[in-house]
């Protein structure tokens, strides 16, 4: 099966079943990161990931890892930890700050450059993309942000400077989005980390169904908004 290149006079992406298998769910190249592309990939099971100066790589790969934010994995450990937790947790007050600790400090490199952030920052600005803040005082210790489709949440990244600051985030989070009628977070693909927190593989097929049934689903008002989490 042939790689589709992208043109960026149309945002039309090829049907994610037309992914490459090897690697898993490649699935186009190309194209530009505007916000309406962006939002037209998320829509339809895809997203932009690639190396800094490399063209732009688009993916949607089969199985999809997802979290049921009910299905969270709360361990012993980390239930005492919350109980005298010394973090406050928000939502959207630092959005930026957030990206840049998502990219920074990672031995194996970033996919997150210049261009990147600048595209979420947009989605941003608009009131599609959010950011969950973790602080220790005044400190940004930890954090994680995504896209919002309706009653799915498309976690991109997030980043830990202290204790359990990254499950703290999620784990906040989940609360928080099951109370205003949020069903499925997006993990993109599995790892030791999200799978230890609950996240699990469900076919492609699977993950656009709901992406179909709950894109278009909006949550209750004020989730949305920026506050104190926790």
């Amino acid at each position: 099966m042939r790689l589709v290149q992208l043109s960026r006079e149309s945002l039309q992406f090829p049907p994610p079943e037309m992914a490459l298998r090897e690697p898993n769910g490649l699935l186009a190249m190309g194209g530009d990161l505007s916000p309406a592309r962006l939002l037209n990939a998320y829509q339809h099971g895809i997203f932009p990931w690639f190396s800094p100066g490399d063209p732009i790589l688009w993916w949607s790969p089969d199985p999809r890892a997802v979290l049921l934010p009910e299905h969270f994995h709360l361990s012993r450990s980390m239930k005492r930890f919350h109980q005298r937790s010394p973090y406050r947790v928000t939502m959207n007050e630092a959005f930026a700050d957030v990206i840049d600790g998502c990219a920074s400090g990672r031995e194996e490199g970033t996919w997150i450059t210049f261009e990147v952030k600048r595209a979420w920052l947009r989605l941003y600005e608009s009131g599609h993309a959010h950011s969950i803040e973790v602080w220790n005082e005044q400190k940004l210790v930890g954090g994680m942000y995504g896209l919002a489709l309706g009653q799915i949440f498309c976690g991109e990244s997030m980043f830990s400077r202290q204790e359990n600051a990254s499950k703290t985030a999620l784990l906040v989070f989940c609360q928080h989005f099951i109370k205003h009628q949020g069903r499925l977070l997006d993990c993109q693909v599995l790892n030791p980390h999200t799978a230890s927190l609950g996240a699990l593989e469900i076919p492609r097929t699977d993950y656009l169904q709901y992406v179909q049934s709950l894109a278009w689903q909006p949550v209750s008002d004020g989730c949305w908004r920026t506050q104190t989490l926790f």
